[in-house]
């Protein structure tokens, strides 16, 4: 028998939802408690909460139901986008659910779990080179709405993308951390609408907050990197030199997205730290083992740049730190590299402990 003050109590949301695009967003900030220094308190924004696994669901979402507001796509139009997975995880999503058909261009150096779950919704993924860098799979997005006449979601330049954020991340940011303090806000970027969006919020509305974003240490395109060029469109005009391969999966592409330069261009940041990939996975695992939360690459980056501030912060302070994504559509990265499929040999001595039920 058990005691049923003794069991974790829930009574539901109390309301049911009429579909899976109304379960986007209102992710958890979860607090951080074996591996946060002492002396301060540090949360994750989890937002593999969302129901395709990443904060991309968001600006997928918007971007579609902004066009239909506005009359920029027609029914059963193909959409068009190039994206390193989870934009186009959460655009196959959407479109599913909506009845459009998706065309995904993404460089073959992208992890293959994020092509299987785009194809899984009914999405087709067409592979560039991956010589060719996020130039290239822009390139060939952009080839294919011309030729075609489908609509190109434009992730890296519409206004749709960081409106999403600030309409719905930051303002939940606001309501979590309402009567309490918020020392600082930690997030990396890809399209930079996430930062961008939140940065918009927190500077109106919550301006002790210092913003700090974090880049691959060894792409540093917004800390090195020289000025964008940019086409009538606002659509990048050429790679930046700088830009190097890194295993940051979603962060920093070869050029400075349009989204992003707002941020940028209005003193939208306090601090700009660089984050090596090993850090990153390093970090990604330390959360899988240390606290149970499940995390990609770039959310193990992100959390670097988050641990980095909580070892100097003051006593006392507070920090949010952004988790894009899940770190399920990793296995084949190396996040998971020394992780085995089989038994170990402490797993085997496990198992010939008690006689029964062994492998042959």
């Amino acid at each position: 028998m058990h005691r049923s003050d003794e069991i974790r109590h829930l009574h539901g949301r109390g309301r049911v939802f009429d579909s899976v695009l109304d379960t986007v967003g209102d992710t958890p900030c979860i607090r951080v408690n074996n591996l946060a220094p002492s002396g301060v308190r540090l949360y994750v924004k989890a937002e593999f909460f969302n129901p395709a696994g990443s904060v991309k669901d968001r600006l997928a979402l918007n971007i579609i139901e902004a066009a239909e507001r506005e009359g920029r796509i027609m029914p059963g139009q193909t959409v068009v986008e190039a994206t390193s997975g989870n934009t186009g995880i959460g655009l196959a999503m959407v479109c599913a659910q909506k009845g459009y058909p998706l065309v995904v261009t993404m460089a073959d150096s992208f992890s293959v779990e994020r092509r299987r779950l785009m194809r899984m919704f009914g999405a087709k993924v067409v592979l560039t080179p991956r010589a060719e860098k996020g130039i290239g799979m822009y390139r060939k997005a952009e080839e294919l709405a011309k030729a075609n006449g489908w609509f190109f979601a434009h992730q890296f330049e519409t206004a749709d993308n960081a409106d999403m954020h600030e309409m719905t991340t930051g303002h939940e940011i606001l309501g979590d951390f309402e009567g309490d303090q918020l020392d600082y806000f930690v997030s990396g970027y890809g399209t930079g609408g996430t930062i961008t969006g939140v940065a918009r919020v927190l500077r109106r509305e919550r301006p002790e907050t210092k913003i700090i974003m974090a880049e691959p240490a060894n792409s540093q395109i917004v800390g090195q990197g020289e000025a964008q060029k940019r086409n009538a469109d606002h659509s990048p005009a050429a790679s930046q030199t700088i830009a190097q391969p890194h295993p940051i999966q979603g962060w920093t592409p070869d050029f400075v997205p349009y989204v992003l330069q707002e941020l940028l261009d209005g003193a939208g940041y306090d601090e700009l730290l660089p984050i090596a990939g090993p850090e990153g996975i390093e970090w990604a695992r330390k959360l899988a083992q240390k606290e149970g939360i499940l995390t990609g690459i770039s959310g193990g980056a992100s959390f670097a740049a988050a641990m980095k501030v909580a070892q100097r912060a003051e006593p006392g302070s507070v920090i949010l730190c952004m988790l894009p994504d899940t770190g399920e559509r990793y296995l084949s990265t190396p996040l998971f590299e020394g992780i085995p499929e089989d038994m170990d040999a402490e797993e085997q001595a496990i198992s010939k402990s008690t006689p029964g039920y062994q492998l042959g």
